[in-house]
């Protein structure tokens, strides 16, 4: 859920914690990455999120104009997502954050390395 006062702040960096700054954004745009993706297959590699809060993450990506959602009119219907322009010049932050993290990191979590795994092949797929 977006907290708006973060979204309304007379600060720039306050706005921008209010739009991408929750756990799933982030962890949503880097598996998307660059590929166009369907709801199912996001639903299978992000670990943890729930079908619903999934869905509520995507139109809040949508309607902050980082994420584009793909509707064709077919039968079964079929909905994609990739990133935008603004969505995709995000990619660098996230690079620069996963930088940090490897150099300051004391230990990873136990099985962290299957979880690290399974995301970054799921960006190279």
């Amino acid at each position: 859920m977006r907290d708006e006062r973060f979204c309304a702040s007379n600060c720039s960096f306050t706005r921008a914690i209010g739009t991408i700054g929750n756990k799933w954004k982030p962890i949503i745009l880097n598996v998307i990455g660059t590929r166009t993706i369907r709801f199912g297959q996001l639903d299978s590699i992000v670990p943890l999120i729930s079908r619903k809060v999934l869905t509520e993450q995507l139109k809040e990506l949508e309607e902050d104009g980082l994420l584009e959602r793909l509707a064709y009119k077919e039968l079964p219907p079929r909905v994609e997502y990739k990133l935008s322009e603004k969505g995709l010049a995000f990619l660098p932050i996230l690079e620069s954050i996963k930088e940090w993290n490897c150099k300051y990191e004391v230990a990873p979590m136990p099985g962290e390395a299957d979880k690290k795994s399974r995301i970054n092949y799921a960006r190279t797929v």
